[in-house]
């Protein structure tokens, strides 16, 4: 396995594996907890539309996607909190909107777009050093803001009533966890694509949540689960030539079943 690393491509692959993970591993505990799968697949597919405004502008669409991200997630929480629409239906709007919006966008740029499928199903082999650079800045915001307001994004993660009657700004926090949400779909673009993000933003946390309920501990367990299966997933698509969003995805995947099985046998033996 080592001696793939002596690619430059492949170590670029392995440093993003490593920032996908962590964005993962934290973000991905308060989805799964709150239970906001949907909102973040929302998210992704919205973000489309940035990516689309990228090529048009001519600039490097992962810039493009992060402020379209990030309105399509305020977009979804000021709907669902203030318009009194149901939250899949503004998860519906906003989803639909965004991917239609990026393919006008894409439509109407000069020219071809050679790389558009790695956008859609993810390229982690073509990640560049400036979409790293991206990628970490965007980390080390998210790493920040969680170890800023930790006790409010868990107390609205298991009871956002709860949270308002002890005075937590739950609204606001709910929208500012939202757009943590974009933000770690952006790093994810480039690995896995618009598709494939919400099973790197839930199955990581899934499997880790069967290991513990410390949310602390969650969120570690969480960002090493994503960094190993990330890295066997990359290793695989390598070695078998496969597409390495898709083959990440299917470890995961296949992982979870494995361990959700085991942890079901083991509960019946001890019924037993």
């Amino acid at each position: 396995m080592f001696e793939i690393l002596q690619y430059g491509f492949m170590q670029n692959a392995f440093l993003a594996a490593i920032m996908v993970s962590v964005a993962c591993g934290i973000v991905g505990t308060y989805i799964v907890i709150k239970k906001i799968v949907f909102i973040s697949g929302g998210i992704s597919h919205a973000a489309f539309g940035g990516i689309g405004l990228g090529y048009l502008l001519g600039i490097n669409p992962i810039i493009t996607a992060i402020p379209f991200s990030i309105l399509s997630a305020l977009s979804i929480g000021f709907l669902s909190k203030k318009v009194e629409v149901s939250e899949d239906t503004a998860i519906g709007i906003l989803w639909s909107v965004g991917m239609a919006l990026g393919i006008i966008f894409v439509n109407l740029s000069p020219g071809y777009a050679p790389d558009l499928f790695s956008y859609l199903f993810g390229s982690i082999l073509t990640v560049p050093t400036s979409d790293l650079i991206i990628m970490l800045v965007l980390d080390i915001i998210i790493l920040v803001t969680v170890l800023l307001f930790r006790r409010e994004f868990t107390a609205i993660s298991f009871d956002e009533e709860f949270s308002k009657v002890v005075g937590i700004p739950s609204e606001i926090m709910y929208l500012l966890l939202l757009c943590l949400v974009a933000l770690s779909v952006v790093v994810l673009i480039k690995a896995v694509g618009v598709i494939l993000i919400i099973a790197l933003l839930t199955i990581p946390a899934a499997i880790s949540k069967n290991f513990t309920h410390n949310i602390n501990r969650l969120m570690v367990y969480s960002t090493f689960t994503g960094i190993i299966l990330t890295f066997i997933g990359l290793w695989l698509s390598y070695l078998f030539n496969l597409a390495s969003g898709a083959t990440i995805v299917l470890v995961l995947g296949f992982t979870f079943i494995l361990v959700s099985l085991t942890k079901k046998l083991g509960e019946n033996h001890l019924n037993l």
